[in-house]
């Protein structure tokens, strides 16, 4: 394939080079979501938000499960990769 594949590919390398940037841009925020310490700072704002009846208490209930699943789900990738993201 070599050279001749090479060229014939050329029109497709700023597509090529795209998914690999958005691959990465996904990655990270990815990382982000899943982050042990933002998840528990989200926990405390959410907390800040009830406390200040900015939510009532079945949209904190709400929340506060998704945001427990996410540090689950942190913790058990964070155990089986070592990163905390599920790949």
């Amino acid at each position: 394939m070599g050279l001749i594949s090479e060229v014939l590919l050329l029109p497709f390398a700023p597509a090529r080079g795209s998914a690999w940037a958005i691959k990465q841009v996904v990655q990270e925020a990815e990382r982000i979501y899943y982050d042990p310490a933002t998840i528990r700072a989200e926990l405390g704002r959410l907390e800040e938000q009830l406390e200040a009846g900015e939510i009532t208490e079945e949209e904190f209930d709400r929340l506060e499960d998704e945001l427990l699943d996410r540090l689950e789900i942190a913790s058990r990738g964070s155990a089986g990769t070592g990163n905390g993201t599920t790949q």
